[in-house]
């Protein structure tokens, strides 16, 4: 018995289910829509695909996401260039920025292994305080005392974000680190 195939639907399938969070039933979903729904979708979608792979880079000064030698952060004069925020990823500093809550600027180290000491050493300068803004966990941790280490040698204020309970969510659903680091910082009411 023959296995029914229609190779550039196989072939569209298998390019969404190679992107991260997609799994093979949704990939399908996204491959019938585009190919037999609506194709003008389709074309819209690899349109944007191509314009964001040819024109989208890593800003020389932080690693973000930009369309120039620098993003719109680093190029904008009314940021407070005395707070460095230290990030894993671009993504992280759109959720930042969403927030509205932080004015100064950005630097994103997704592993140690692919940290520049010396540009990292120039992103700090004429900076008073780092933040560090990364998920919790052991790896972060060692992250943050390794370059707290590097950096040692200048006048900062090291932070990083709280962490804790969530707004909203009941302690039972709390995982016991979260629930543990939001006993640990407590504050006075």
């Amino acid at each position: 018995m023959t296995h029914y195939k229609v190779e550039p639907f196989e072939n569209l399938v298998e390019a969404f289910n190679a992107l991260p969070g997609i799994g093979k039933k949704s990939a399908i979903r996204l491959a019938y829509h585009i190919a037999m729904v609506d194709g003008f979708s389709g074309v819209k979608l690899a349109h944007a695909i191509e314009d964001g792979v040819n024109s989208i880079h890593k800003c020389l000064n932080c690693h973000n996401m930009s369309e120039d030698e620098l993003c719109t952060i680093c190029a904008d004069e009314g940021r407070d260039r005395a707070k460095l925020c230290i990030v894993q990823s671009a993504k992280d500093i759109l959720s930042i920025e969403e927030s509205g809550q932080y004015d100064g600027v950005y630097y994103v180290i997704s592993k140690l292994e692919d940290m520049d000491e010396t540009h990292l050493l120039h992103a700090t300068d004429g900076v008073d305080e780092v933040i560090f803004a990364f998920p919790p966990s052991i790896a972060t941790d060692t992250m943050i005392l390794y370059i707290e280490e590097k950096l040692s040698d200048r006048d900062l204020l090291f932070t990083k974000i709280a962490q804790g309970v969530p707004t909203g969510v009941e302690l039972e659903n709390v995982d016991m680190m979260s629930l543990g680091r939001a006993l640990e910082a407590r504050v006075r009411v």
